[in-house]
C-alpha cells in the first residue's frame, strides 16, 4: 500500500513564480541565483540592469497592473511598506498570495533578506552574502574608529530624500550615516516611519544645525546641488560654504535591501571619510 499522500509535492522548493513590486527583492533574488523564479518586476528597477531586459514590468511604486499580475499566475507577490497596501489588498481580493515587508532599520533589512532567502530555499547562500555585508559594515566602523582615535571628529550630515517639501531622517539611512562615520543632523526623525512625519517644516532649521556635508537623493529625481546652495539663508551653512554637496542615486541608498548595505553605505563612507581626512 502506498502511504505517500498524493497531494504532497515531490520537493518543497518554495514559490516558483514571484512578482517583485520593488527593486530590493528583485536584486536579492538575482544575487541568490534564483532569478528564474521572478515573473514580474517594478518599472523602477535598475538593479540589476539585466532584469529590465529579462522580466515584464508590472508595477510602479504606488500603482500596479493588477490584471497583468494575475495573468502571470504568481504563487507569491513581494511588496514593501504601507504605501503598497492598496496594491496588496487588490491582489489578495484577486486570490493572489502576497507578502509585504516594512523594514525600516538596518537590522530589519538583514532580517527581511534572510526571510526571502529562506522562502526560496537559498538560506545558506543568503546567509553567506549577509555575512559579507556585515563584515563590510564592520570594516567601515573600524576605519571610522581609527580616525576618531586620531582626534578627528564626525562631520554633521544632512541627508535630503526629497526637496519640496524637504524630507530627511529615513531610519536605515540615518543608521548607515552613523556606521559610515557621520552624525545625522536629523537623527530624531528616524523614529517616524512615514515620510509625512519626516517633513522639515522650517528650512532654516537645517541652517541652524549647520551640516558639514549635504547629501541628496531625491527619490528618482536628479539632485540639484546648485538649487540647494541657492536656498534663502543657506549660504553660511558649512557644507554650502565649503562645496560639500553630493548626490547618491536613490537606487543605491533608498532601496531597503542589498544596495543600501553595499553601494549606498560605501558612498556614504567615502564622502564622510574624505571630509574627515581633509580636516585632520
Amino acid at each position: 500500500m502506498n502511504t505517500e499522500a498524493s497531494w504532497l509535492p515531490a520537493a518543497l522548493t518554495g514559490p516558483e513564480r514571484i512578482v517583485c513590486l520593488t527593486e530590493e527583492t528583485t536584486e536579492w533574488l538575482y544575487l541568490l541565483g534564483e532569478e528564474r523564479r521572478i515573473v514580474g518586476i517594478s518599472g523602477f528597477t535598475v538593479r540589476p540592469r539585466r532584469a529590465r531586459q529579462e522580466k515584464p514590468k508590472v508595477s510602479a511604486f504606488t500603482s500596479a497592473r493588477i490584471e497583468q499580475i494575475v495573468a502571470l499566475r504568481p504563487d507569491l507577490v513581494l511588496g514593501f511598506s504601507d504605501i503598497q497596501a492598496d496594491i496588496a489588498a487588490a491582489l489578495i481580493r484577486a486570490g493572489v498570495p502576497v507578502m509585504v515587508f516594512n523594514q525600516r532599520s538596518v537590522a530589519e533589512i538583514f532580517g527581511v533578506l534572510d526571510q526571502v532567502a529562506a522562502l526560496v530555499g537559498a538560506q545558506e547562500r543568503g546567509r553567506a552574502c549577509l555575512l559579507q555585508f556585515r563584515e563590510r559594515l564592520a570594516q567601515m566602523q573600524q576605519a571610522v574608529q581609527a580616525r576618531l582615535t586620531q582626534g578627528l571628529r564626525r562631520p554633521r550630515v544632512y541627508f535630503e530624500e526629497w526637496d519640496e517639501p524637504q524630507i530627511s531622517g529615513i531610519r536605515w539611512v540615518s543608521e548607515l550615516i552613523d556606521i559610515a562615520g557621520g552624525e545625522d543632523c536629523f537623527a530624531e526623525m528616524a523614529a517616524q516611519p512615514l515620510a509625512k512625519g519626516r517633513i522639515i517644516a522650517d528650512p532654516l532649521e537645517v541652517v541652524r544645525r549647520a551640516p558639514d556635508i549635504i547629501i541628496g537623493s531625491w527619490c528618482g529625481k536628479k539632485f540639484r546641488a546648485e538649487q540647494v546652495a541657492a536656498r534663502a539663508g543657506w549660504q553660511d551653512v558649512p557644507a554650502v560654504r565649503d562645496g560639500q554637496l553630493f548626490e547618491i542615486k536613490s537606487p543605491e541608498i533608498l532601496q531597503p535591501g542589498p544596495a543600501a548595505l553595499t553601494d549606498g553605505a560605501d558612498a556614504l563612507h567615502r564622502i564622510v571619510t574624505q571630509w574627515m581626512d581633509r580636516h585632520a
